[in-house]
């Protein structure tokens, strides 16, 4: 579009006015973690081999009150590499996990929409006056700038860990950890919500039966 060389005039000197976004895209807010642990498997927690494995419907489970939002295997891949990390700084021995014997971990990991992502803003906008009197003519120019991105979307997500002694099948301990972040797809930022959700799942591991507590 062609401006009228008053606007554009108007324009090279009008101050700019930016809007920032109310949320950087991809910090994450404290996680909320709940956990129980077996009567009486306190002792079997926190040592020997376990391996790591992804639970049957693993990704997208819907959690929340306004969708869900699928992930690919290499999303479910990062998590399970940073639940390997933590337990192995836990006691456990990740490394020589058999088949047959020690304890499996098996995690799942969900996805809910909190808000979704903001429409396209409009970069300028204003309006443009004009008047004749018997003193003249009159012109005027309110114009506001908004340089700011669209907020990317608010999205949930939560990591659900169960260890079993794999001999039995039996529950020993189970948890999960959700924390809130706008949505960047990036790598960088899917690996900075499994690191934190993880730490926080296992922060004073074992716990105690049926807690809830809050992690930054």
């Amino acid at each position: 579009m062609r401006l009228h060389p008053l606007l554009r005039g108007a324009l090279l000197g009008a101050p700019l006015m930016l809007v920032a976004p109310l949320a950087h895209a991809g910090s994450i807010g404290r996680a909320d973690v709940t956990r129980f642990v077996a009567p009486d498997a306190a002792g079997m927690l926190g040592h020997g081999a376990i391996a790591v494995a992804a639970a049957e419907n693993a990704s997208g489970d819907d959690h929340g009150p306004t969708g869900t939002e699928m992930r690919d295997d290499r999303e479910l891949g990062v998590f399970e590499a940073a639940v390997v990390d933590v337990l192995a700084r836990q006691g456990y021995d990740t490394a020589t996990a058999s088949s047959t014997g020690g304890q499996i971990a098996q995690l799942r990991v969900g996805h809910a929409v909190i808000e979704p992502q903001e429409p396209p803003h409009r970069p300028v906008s204003g309006a443009v006056s004009t008047g004749i009197s018997n003193r003249g003519s009159g012109f005027g120019l309110a114009l506001n700038i908004d340089l700011s991105k669209p907020k990317p979307p608010l999205v949930s997500t939560r990591l659900e860990v169960r260890i079993r002694d794999r001999a039995t099948g039996k529950v020993l301990w189970e948890g999960r950890a959700e924390a809130v972040a706008r949505e960047t797809g990036s790598t960088a930022d899917s690996q900075k919500m499994a690191t934190h959700l993880a730490l926080a799942l296992f922060e004073g591991f074992p716990g105690r039966p049926g807690e809830t507590i809050q992690a930054r």
